[in-house]
This record gives C-alpha cells, structure tokens and sequence, in this order.
C-alpha cells in the first residue's frame, strides 16, 4: 500500500514539473540577430518585461541569422538591420520597420581627417585609395575594417555606396562592438557602424557634406542609412505580436530616440 501510495504521489511530482517547465517556456520570447540593433532591443524588453508576464531573451547573430531562427523557430522574433532580400520575402515571414539607423563612418579620433565624399570612400573600400595623405590626412596607411558577410550593416553600407563584392578588408569583424574596439584602438583605421553606438571613443566623419545624426538621419540629408526591421513568422503567437506592437507604440518609439535612433512613429 505504502508503495503504491509513493508511486503515486511521485506520478504526481513528475505532472508538476512538467507542468512548470511548460509554463515557463511560454513566457519566454527569443530576439535575435543584428547586433546593431541590440541595445534598443534589450532598452524594449526590458522595459516591456516590467508591466508583462513574459521574459526577453535577446541574442545577436547578424540580420542574416535573424531569418534563419525565425524560419527553424529558435527564435521567435529575428532583427534586421536591412531589408529583406528578394528570397527571403519568400519565407512567408512578416515585417515591420520598426527604427531608421544612420550608418556612421567612422575613424581613430587622432586622425585630422573630419570629413569624406561618397567616391572617397568607395575608393578607399575598394583599395584605390590606400594613404591618408590622399584625402587630406597624414602620410599613413588605411587600415579597412568591416563587418562579417551576412551582416545587415556591411549589406546596407555596401549597397549604398555600390561596393558589393568589391572591397578589400584589413579585418571583417562580427560585432558592432569590435568594430568600434578595433578602429579606437587603431590609429589609421576606417570602420563602418550604427549612429547609435558612435561616442567619443572615435570620430564619425561628415559624408559629403553632411554630419550623421539623428536629425539628419531622420531629415534625408545624411544618405547612409538603413531601416531596422524585425520578422516574425507568419503565425505568430498573440504574444508576439503584442510585443512589436509595443515597439511601434508611443512608449516603444520614445526608447528609439533614447538610444539615438530615428523613430518611424
């Protein structure tokens, strides 16, 4: 009798915790991708998890690994900073733009250089121009930094300046982050990045012109720039769809702006 009572109540035991773990995977939702877009990200589910009984789980991977695990369900919502390509418009995936992002260019703050033309960059990418004494700076070499293939930034920066499959990188760099590292610490550097990571470690130089910010950004006069956008799949849970809701909404295009993006909203 004793032993039957015991098998029962570990039947029991065993319900509960299956129970519990099902209740706590339902109250997580997944963001990946970019890694431009990771601190707005993280500003809205921190944010969104204060008056909801869900949990934000935020990961990088680059735009393209955005549609990847929203496509093999790790991932509930991917973040893309570009458009999506023709193929993946395919995939039956939903999108909403959900920010406007300048790309800043940007070099070591030693460098006297404070301001380039659009072909002066493209020359420099594709390794026509090789010295900074060619635009106006110090007899130095150029070192090119860039971002990994399949990240939105190096596709937005690229495709606005013509230069797909045609630049030459010193280094090609996974993160957001380790271009920044990379062009601080290194005196003839050009790198590539979010407007909205861009601090006094380095110096963003003016393109043709006009200085990247978020008012020029938001005004057009600043020319490189990007949408950021998030997929979700095409039957996404009530869930999610209350969470980009929340990015679209007031509250959720004030953070934008606090953390120096463009609203669209």
């Amino acid at each position: 009798m004793k032993k039957k009572l015991l098998a029962v109540c570990l039947s029991a035991l065993c319900l509960i915790g299956f129970a519990g773990c099902g209740a706590s995977g339902s109250g997580t939702i997944t963001m990946a991708g970019s890694t431009s877009m990771e601190s707005v990200a993280k500003a809205w589910g921190e944010a969104y998890q204060l008056n909801n009984d869900v949990t934000i789980d935020i990961q990088g991977g680059g735009s393209s690994a955005g549609v990847t695990s929203v496509k093999d369900g790790s991932a509930q919502v991917g973040m893309l900073s570009r458009e999506l390509k023709d193929e993946e418009k395919q995939e039956g995936l939903t999108e909403y733009q959900v920010a406007i992002d300048g790309i800043a260019i940007v070099v070591n703050k030693d460098n006297k250089v404070e301001e380039l033309t659009s072909k002066q960059i493209a020359d420099i990418y594709t390794g026509k121009i090789t010295n900074w004494k060619d635009v106006g700076g110090a007899d130095e070499e150029i070192v090119v930094v860039g971002r990994e293939a399949g990240s939105g930034t190096r596709d937005g920066f690229e495709s606005i300046l013509d230069v797909e499959e045609k630049c030459k990188y010193k280094a090609e760099l996974n993160e957001t982050g380790q271009v920044k590292s990379t062009v601080a610490s290194t005196k003839g550097a050009i790198g590539y990045m979010s407007l909205g990571y861009v601090d006094d470690e380095l110096k963003a130089v003016k393109v043709d012109g006009v200085a990247p910010s978020e008012s020029t950004v938001s005004d057009g006069s600043y020319k490189v720039q990007r949408p950021f956008i998030v997929v979700t799949s095409g039957d996404a849970s009530s869930e999610v769809k209350a969470f980009v809701e929340y990015m679209l909404s007031a509250d959720g295009q004030g953070i934008v702006e606090s953390s120096h993006f463009v609203k669209v909203k």
